[in-house]
Formats: structure tokens, sequence, C-alpha cells
């Protein structure tokens, strides 16, 4: 089975928006679907959760990368004005 991941978009998302991963622009059908006001996307998604123990050396200069995904949808608020919900939260499906 393929891992999943899901997206709730935030509550101010109405009508059209704009999903983007990474920033890359994703497409609804292809990329994501939209299932009670959540994104699913067919791929493991992750959110780098940073340790003391990694600060720390990235303090000193050491570096340690992870996956980090990033997802983030631009939308239009009801007086006009563009948005963007940046950097949401990521949730394993099951």
């Amino acid at each position: 089975m393929k891992a999943r991941s899901r997206v709730r978009l935030p509550r101010e998302v109405r009508g059209d928006y704009e999903v983007y991963l990474n920033g890359v622009p994703q497409q609804r059908g292809t990329d994501y679907e939209v299932r009670e006001g959540t994104l699913v996307f067919d791929a493991e998604l992750r959110k780098d959760r940073i340790s003391g123990w990694r600060w720390l050396l990235g303090a000193w200069g050491v570096g340690t990368y992870r996956q980090n995904d990033s997802v983030d949808v631009r939308f239009q608020a009801p007086d006009g004005s563009p948005r963007v919900a940046e950097g949401l939260e990521i949730e394993a499906m099951d």
C-alpha cells in the first residue's frame, strides 16, 4: 500500500485556490485530491522537526538534512486581497 499524506485547508480558503508543494505548482486530480476540506497527496510528505541535538549541531556549523516538505495555498480573501497560507501542517494517512 502506498503512503499518503493530507493537509487541512485553512477555514478562510474559499473558491479557487492554488496549491504548491515545495514551491512547485500542483494540479488537482493529478498531484492531489480534495476530500472534505483536506488536500490528499498520494505521496509520503514530511515536515522536518529539529530536535535540540540537531539544533546544537547546526549552531556549530554541522548540517543535518532530512526531507522537509512545505505545502502552501494561495487564495483570495473575502475583501479581494491575495493571501498565502504557508507551511501548512502535514499529516500521515493510514
